[in-house]
């Protein structure tokens, strides 16, 4: 794997946590809206831009597929996806427990035994 395409994977795990913030800050919008839920769907310009984010994230993805296998491509989201409850507790004020700190560095661990290999390989 070359620098680039690590820091194209490490840009992709950035963006997961992104999306997800903006679906969850659609979501509290949302809940503030009135009317059938065709017309707040339609009306909610933070849901709008998450399906933008998204789009814009699928492209990505699909360049990044391109250039790294998908067996070690996909081992960054799996680290990008862990950020999602990091991010919400920062964000939203979510609870976060140890039991998220442990599950969070057996993820980190595995992603680490897994660049290791692909550093010998």
């Amino acid at each position: 794997m070359t620098l680039k395409d690590a820091l194209l994977c490490a840009g992709f795990s950035l963006a997961l946590p992104i999306g997800q913030t903006m679906f969850k800050a659609a979501a509290l919008y949302n809940a503030r809206l009135t009317g059938p839920l065709p017309l707040r769907l339609i009306s909610n310009g933070p849901l709008i831009g998450a399906f933008a984010w998204y789009g814009l994230t699928a492209l990505f993805w699909f360049y990044i597929l391109t250039r790294v296998p998908l067996s070690l491509a996909y081992a960054f989201s799996i680290v990008g996806s862990g950020l999602v409850p990091l991010v919400a507790w920062l964000v939203f004020k979510e609870p976060l427990g140890w039991r998220f700190a442990a599950g969070y560095a057996l993820m980190l661990l595995g992603f680490l035994v897994i660049m290791q290999g692909q550093a010998r390989a």
